[in-house]
């Protein structure tokens, strides 16, 4: 990108501050937290709200696990070694419900176009074949970029930004997006719940103000496991605690009536 090279005192300034601060931490593991759900989600990258569905809250009934996801990075693994060092490899924190993946324990800072920054911004393994920042609406505006929502892996027209660790930096020229809302099923959930890969479903969201998330994105692979992703942005206007859950709609009669609805006369 021409305004990185353009600015390149800058960059190497701020990125020696940045990476000083993470310097002075690297040996630290995220905070445990107070077990809330968003803390989880800050300090591991992703949580999960329920992961023990009750006997009348099954997958063949149509209700589905939350995982909510904080802003997160994914990188390749030349680039694990420059943001961290030669021979640097991720670490392991946490193992995340998606068969092999997890929560790294490095972090990144990562900078937008305003030298405004998100510090402590977690990597999730393991490394890719491609650059992607996973972050939300309340994040681009601290960082002063307008990422589209987009599926994972598609970054045509996503703006970059600077990602910062203690031994290096990266400066991105794409591949910052804001996920849409997505359903991760195997190939026999999908079949049993009669869903098909890339169609999209509407899921209602109990919650302290339970909402109908429209056009939600189904992904089956194999590999997968139950599992709707929404951000810190949703999970918040949600109200979401533990024991949440998402509901498939398939007909009407899947929604109650709150007693407001406008009919015509």
């Amino acid at each position: 990108m021409e305004r990185w090279v353009t600015q390149a005192e800058m960059i190497r300034r701020v990125a020696d501050e940045v990476a000083a601060r993470l310097g002075a931490h690297a040996s630290r593991h995220a905070p445990q937290g107070s077990g809330a759900v968003l803390e989880e989600a800050e300090d591991t990258g992703r949580c999960e709200i329920f992961p023990d569905p009750g006997p009348e809250r099954t997958l063949e009934r149509g209700y589905i696990p939350i995982g909510v996801s904080a802003r997160h990075c994914h990188v390749t693994a030349e680039q694990v070694e420059i943001l961290f060092g030669k021979g640097a490899a991720l670490e392991p924190l946490k193992p995340l419900k998606q068969t092999g993946q997890f929560a790294a324990k490095q972090t990144v800072s990562i900078i937008g176009p305003r030298g405004r920054a998100l510090e402590r911004v977690r990597i999730l393994g393991p490394a890719r074949s491609e650059t992607q920042v996973e972050v939300s609406l309340t994040d681009c505006i601290q960082l002063g970029i307008e990422p589209p929502v987009r599926p994972s892996g598609d970054h045509r027209g996503t703006p970059g930004l600077l990602m910062v660790g203690p031994a290096g930096h990266l400066a991105m020229e794409r591949g910052v997006i804001r996920a849409n809302r997505h359903v991760h099923l195997s190939t026999e959930e999908a079949a049993l719940l009669g869903l098909r890969d890339r169609q999209t479903v509407l899921l209602k969201v109990d919650g302290d103000r339970p909402v109908l998330f429209y056009d939600v994105q189904v992904r089956v692979a194999p590999n997968f496991r139950a599992e709707l992703h929404l951000d810190t942005d949703d999970a918040n206007a949600v109200g979401l605690g533990a024991g949440a859950v998402a509901q498939l709609v398939r007909s009407l009669g899947d929604i109650p009536d709150c007693g407001c609805l406008v009919r015509g006369g």
